[in-house]
């Protein structure tokens, strides 16, 4: 019986090993060039929350972009003022994004309209129909969160 829960418990411990290493992040890293990120267009419109992180000046900074039923491309920090502490970030419930804290939920459509409290923290971004542009200078304004 020892035998088989030692069997069973290593088998848990490298299934979770390996779950982690082979996709354990929902954050796809971008790099900028010329001080922009540039992020396909084609990437971000199905609807569905896409994380991505960037490093500025030594931390990791998470953000998120996704196309609201309105048809305009969102982008918030991956935090919030109230929440950054415990670094949970959001998730997405169909055309919600919820505070992996405090349970909170923000319509899509408010995102990059409302700030303050437990909103995904707004992150300044252009684009035209082919990519999403965030400035460096944009992104670094939210380190403070990560």
């Amino acid at each position: 019986m020892k035998i088989l829960f030692k069997a069973v418990l290593l088998g848990v411990l490298v299934m979770s090993v390996a779950a982690w290493s082979w996709g354990g992040s929902k954050t796809k890293e971008v790099k900028a060039k010329d001080g922009v990120v540039r992020i396909a267009v084609k990437d971000v419109n199905d609807g569905k929350a896409h994380y991505y992180h960037t490093k500025m000046n030594g931390k990791d900074v998470k953000f998120f972009l996704l196309k609201s039923s309105d048809g305009v491309i969102r982008a918030a920090f991956d935090a919030c003022d109230v929440c950054y502490r415990e670094k949970k970030g959001y998730t997405q419930q169909g055309d919600f994004m919820v505070c992996n804290n405090c349970g909170m939920k923000f319509h899509s459509r408010k995102i990059n309209e409302v700030k303050g409290g437990c909103n995904p923290s707004p992150l300044v971004r252009t684009f035209d129909k082919d990519f999403v542009y965030i400035k460096t200078t944009d992104i670094a304004t939210g380190a403070m969160y990560f």
